[in-house]
């Protein structure tokens, strides 16, 4: 190889060289710009996690907290259910005696109004006969 070809290869590697010197250089620093910034992250980040476990746990607390009411709510539900059901057979009972306390009442009015024209038609005939 010739010597001016033998020049132009070591300039061009010194060259890459100066040009990637200084881009490593950048490179450690924003490695270690990232190291210190994700430490810090790290350093924020673990008692936001602490806390974030422990409002899970209140969370997994309260649903089932939640749900035993809601089982007891169903409960109180289906015994309010029978109980309006009780109720209707009972209102169902004194509307059917209402109904029957009615009728006596007509026929005990039909009674005393029959007894009412009967002594009177007797009391007529008593005294056309005298």
């Amino acid at each position: 190889m010739q010597l001016w070809a033998q020049a132009v290869i070591v300039v061009c590697v010194l060259a890459v060289t100066v040009a990637l010197v200084p881009l490593l250089v950048a490179l450690r620093r924003a490695a270690e710009r990232a190291d210190r910034v994700l430490a810090i992250a790290e350093q924020e980040l673990q008692p936001l996690v602490s806390q974030l476990q422990a409002l899970v746990d209140d969370l997994r607390l309260m649903s089932g907290e939640v749900r035993g009411e809601v089982g007891r709510l169903g409960a109180l539900a289906e015994q309010a259910q029978g109980l309006s059901d009780g109720l209707s057979r009972v209102m169902s009972a004194i509307a059917g005696l209402s109904r029957a306390g009615q009728l006596v009442g007509v026929a005990a009015s039909i009674k005393t109004g029959l007894d009412v024209f009967l002594h009177r038609l007797r009391k007529q005939q008593g005294e056309n006969h005298e």
